[in-house]
């Protein structure tokens, strides 16, 4: 079997990928339903109500991060799992039956949102740490670039099927699909083998131990200035959810198929760069710092596109740029981090990468409301390009590199050792 796809050959991973595949889709489809709902039914094109929506999502995880981590590294990770994707289902499927009864209001979905952020807490870091448990620490990185192919295959034929699906029946059979889609999830987890499970280290109960985590990242510079640089790109960068839709709708003016088009065409580039990290066996620092200027740049032409399908397009490097940012973080923090604590770091780092959210994507919503979508996306992109020069600013001082020996040598190779000689 290729290197590209080698943790395929682990009985228990091909299960886990395969349900998260299609519960993936089914995500992606909801996303997709839940902002056209909003946008299109729900109010007139308010860029703020959307913003809303996608940040009472994301807002339980900044309170419950921690604990949820926590949680996750004390008890059975497996049948956490279970819990919470029985439960993220049910809110689903409360929210279709709402809209296909005709008895949906903007405050159901707030409160359906809520509740799923809250699931989405406790499943998030216990699901990124699992992982480790079904294929061996070497093949880490491929299984956690996997996940992301995976991910992002559904990304691209989840909002794809979404516009279809909206233009056919309308936004509540997304939502009922997309609860249905739990269950291929529910049943990957029932039917591993329990046996070939790598144990995980279980953390007794005592005092301070959700305080030793944060403890354990202000020890580690390198943890600290992931954690900076996810918050910052994440929060002002990464909200096409709003962004996507507020250019469908009001800059270029078009339906929910083509909406759910930039979604597909997006997914292209994210794909393609969940391939190559695949490929890697190591991760290095120049792929966190070089992913996010790559990002903030890609981002800011996009911004300027001055027809759809040009914008479209755009978004296939912009695309390739935010998964390579992200699966390097994500695959970082993982192998760098000890096994008894890596629930409580990866709830932080899920923390900072989403919990900003609440204030990122209203923020970004009234901005593209007041000014124009195009300033919300410029907005991100210049946020990424500062975020990523002060942090290569940072790597060239601890690494003793100057601006104009990089300058000199603008062969990636060299960038690349330069920075971690």
């Amino acid at each position: 079997m290729s290197s590209m796809f080698r943790s395929l050959r682990v009985f228990n991973y091909r299960l886990w990928v395969t349900g998260a595949l299609v519960s993936n889709i089914g995500t992606w489809m909801q996303r997709v339903a839940q902002d056209w709902l909003v946008l299109t039914v729900l109010t007139n094109h308010s860029g703020t109500a959307a913003g809303i929506t996608t940040g009472l999502q994301f807002l339980p995880i900044v309170f419950l991060g921690p604990y949820a981590g926590l949680v996750g590294d004390r008890v059975n990770k497996r049948k956490l799992l279970l819990i919470t994707q029985t439960a993220m289902g049910i809110c689903a499927l409360l929210l279709g039956i709402l809209v296909v009864t005709g008895a949906v209001q903007l405050w159901h979905v707030y409160v359906l949102a809520t509740l799923l952020g809250v699931a989405s807490a406790f499943d998030a870091p216990s699901r990124q740490a699992f992982v480790s448990q079904v294929v061996a620490k070497e093949d880490v990185p491929n299984a956690v670039a996997l996940n992301s192919a995976s991910f992002n295959l559904a990304r691209l034929a989840g909002p794809g099927v979404a516009g279809l699906v909206i233009a056919l029946v309308g936004t509540g059979p997304a939502f009922l699909i997309n609860a249905a889609s739990f269950a291929a999830v529910i049943v990957s987890l029932w039917r591993m083998r329990t046996s070939e499970l790598i144990p995980a280290v279980r953390v007794p109960r005592a005092k301070g131990q959700i305080r030793e985590g944060f403890v354990y990242i202000r020890q580690r510079p390198d943890l600290m200035m992931i954690m900076v640089l996810v918050f910052l790109v994440a929060t002002f960068g990464m909200n096409f959810q709003i962004t996507n839709a507020l250019m469908a709708t009001a800059v270029f003016h078009v339906g929910p198929g083509e909406y759910g088009l930039l979604g597909s065409v997006m997914a292209i580039g994210t794909l393609a760069a969940a391939l190559l990290a695949a490929r890697r066996k190591t991760m290095r620092m120049v792929y966190i710092v070089g992913g996010a200027l790559a990002f903030g740049v890609t981002v800011g032409v996009a911004a300027f596109m001055p027809s759809f399908a040009l914008y479209a397009i755009a978004l296939v490097p912009v695309g390739l740029a935010s998964l390579t940012f992200m699966n390097a973080c994500n695959t970082t923090v993982q192998l760098t981090t000890d096994s008894a604590m890596r629930g409580r770091v990866l709830a932080v780092y899920m923390v900072v990468m989403q919990g900003g959210t609440p204030i990122g994507a209203p923020l970004v919503g009234w901005i593209a409301t007041e000014f124009g979508p195009r300033w919300s996306l410029g907005l991100g992109g210049v946020v990424a390009v500062v975020a990523g020069l002060a942090a290569l600013l940072m790597l060239n001082k601890r690494n003793n590199v100057t601006m104009r020996e990089q300058i000199a040598a603008l062969r990636p190779f060299a960038l690349a050792r330069a920075l971690h000689r």
